[in-house]
């Protein structure tokens, strides 16, 4: 993928409980997971689908704190706590059926799990959501991940080349991601006994280059985001590995949306307020789109590059600085030097690069932007010695 984004350059962004299965048999982390339930009660039968059965919804006016704790409590309620498992920024989890089925997709390990812990035709329950799993949209901003509402298909498959039937053919179309759900269950079928019943579920490999296959879905929105703002094509790319490993469903419990995981209330109302000239703030829908979330988190660098941080004068230490500021702040950055930000900029201009980059990855206030740092120069690296 990577030279097929080199014309671009020459033209010129939880802590959830582990399941017990979905690949990695692990107890979970008893910090997170403190219910407990029984599915097999009268409030919550899995061996019959009653006929008042409706998906729920998330509502659209509540915080993702909000959305994500009702989604937990269902989750809770019906998996039990050793099996409790969200979405997170490289990781995809969405659940149907009343909670009873869910799909997740763990992008850095290139592998996806279809369960359910239905007891009423569960083969059948299963088929249907991996099939609404491998044609999953492209778009995310048309499928609800805080509710146990159904996947609508439409359009480009997101997982398009990313996975490959029996036959090691590209799934499209829902002829063929039906007979590769009948595949799946009459020869991968594996089942698991767990505290609230029994699970049934699938595992699916994902290509040995299915990040490089991402990566090329949103080839054109880096190189119109890069020539709009002026910032290089490899430091988005570099963000967006970081951030969601080119995961356009990435969540966060600090409220951020996304491939770039932009925080509506703060850097997506600095980019309205100062860019687009709009009123309020983005929605969670708007930030879904990945037209809209790649130019918002770029729009947000302009912000960074000839705002906040305008007064930095050596290039490379601007270009470490707005990206230590992407994930804490500019005031995190400032106050790595000096409570105040004159005497900050002041002692900023007087390092050398290494300097610099040694106080970012040593003395930032927080541990994640120390990290973070690092995380995204060792991925602009990497693109470019690919490119």
């Amino acid at each position: 993928m990577k030279n097929v984004l080199i014309p671009f350059i020459i033209s010129l962004a939880t802590v959830s409980c582990t399941p017990i299965f979905d690949g990695n048999f692990q107890r979970p982390n008893s910090n997170s997971c403190n219910c407990e339930s029984d599915i097999t009660n009268s409030n919550n039968n899995t061996t019959s689908k009653p006929d008042s059965w409706k998906p729920s919804t998330s509502k659209p006016n509540q915080s993702i704190e909000e959305q994500l704790e009702n989604l937990a409590n269902h989750v809770h309620k019906t998996w039990g706590d050793k099996e409790f498992l969200e979405a997170g920024k490289h990781r995809y989890v969405k659940y149907l059926d009343g909670y009873r089925t869910r799909a997740h997709i763990d992008f850095d390990k290139g592998k996806i799990y279809v369960s359910t812990i239905s007891q009423y035709q569960p083969k059948e329950t299963l088929k249907k959501a991996i099939i609404g799993t491998v044609l999953m949209p492209a778009d995310p901003s048309h499928v609800d991940l805080f509710s146990d509402k159904s996947i609508p298909l439409r359009g480009r498959p997101f997982l398009l080349g990313q996975i490959k039937d029996q036959e090691n053919k590209d799934i499209e179309w829902p002829w063929r991601a039906g007979r590769y759900a009948d595949y799946l269950i009459e020869n991968k079928l594996q089942t698991k006994t767990i505290k609230n019943g029994k699970a049934y579920y699938v595992e699916i490999s994902m290509v040995d280059d299915h990040l490089e296959q991402r990566e090329f879905q949103y080839a054109d929105l880096i190189k119109k985001a890069s020539k709009e703002y002026d910032i290089s094509i490899d430091l988005i790319y570099a963000i967006i590995q970081t951030e969601s490993s080119f995961n356009p469903y990435a969540v966060s419990h600090a409220g951020a949306y996304g491939l770039m995981q932009v925080i509506p209330k703060t850097a997506g109302a600095d980019v309205f307020k100062l860019v687009k000239n709009k009123p309020g703030i983005p929605t969670k829908e708007y930030l879904f789109n990945p037209a809209h979330n790649i130019d918002t988190g770029t729009a947000y660098f302009y912000i960074l590059k000839n705002r906040y941080l305008r007064d930095i004068k050596h290039p490379t230490n601007k270009h470490y600085s707005m990206i230590s500021a992407y994930n804490g702040g500019s005031g995190g950055v400032f106050s790595t030097f000096d409570p105040s930000r004159t005497k900050a900029i002041d002692e900023i201009n007087s390092l050398q690069p290494n300097q610099l980059y040694w106080a970012l990855t040593n003395k930032h206030p927080k541990a994640e932007a120390r990290r973070y740092l690092e995380k995204v120069l060792k991925f602009q690296k990497e693109f470019n010695e690919k490119s």
